[in-house]
Formats: structure tokens, sequence, C-alpha cells
């Protein structure tokens, strides 16, 4: 697989805003290519040296894996 042009990078209050939000079961808004997914975050995992978030709909349950690498924004929710 080539390289990932572009990289997001979470800075050390972005990651414990992130693992916050994972403990505490809170909504994130999370955005990439475009388009703004509101979930919850069930964990944080690496596979293949990517971080990826496990995530669900908080209204239907729908699962979603989205690449930290693909993201363009993140935002905790109250």
């Amino acid at each position: 697989m080539p390289p990932r042009n572009k990289i997001t990078q979470l800075n050390a209050a972005q990651y414990d805003a992130l693992e916050r939000a994972i403990i505490d079961r809170r909504r994130l808004s999370v955005w990439r290519r475009g388009t703004e997914f509101m979930v919850i975050v069930d964990r944080l995992r690496v596979t293949g040296g990517r971080e990826a978030l496990e995530a669900h709909h908080p209204t239907t349950g729908d699962k979603l894996t989205l690449y930290i690498d693909e993201l363009e924004g993140i935002e905790v929710v109250g």
C-alpha cells in the first residue's frame, strides 16, 4: 500500500479529549471527506499501523470504523 498523502495528527489535548469522550461515552462530531458524522466511540485501536475509532451511531446503533488519518476534524459534543 502506498504511503498516505494526508495525515491527521492529533495533539496531546485532542488525544486527552478523545480518551475522555470514550470513557464518558460522549458523542463526537467527526468530519471525513466533507461529511459530518455524529458518533459514540467504543474504542481506539491500531490496525495495520493506523489508528482507528470503532464507533456507533448514537440513535441507530450502526457500527462504523473511522481511521484518524482520514479525518478532517474531531470535536467532542456534550
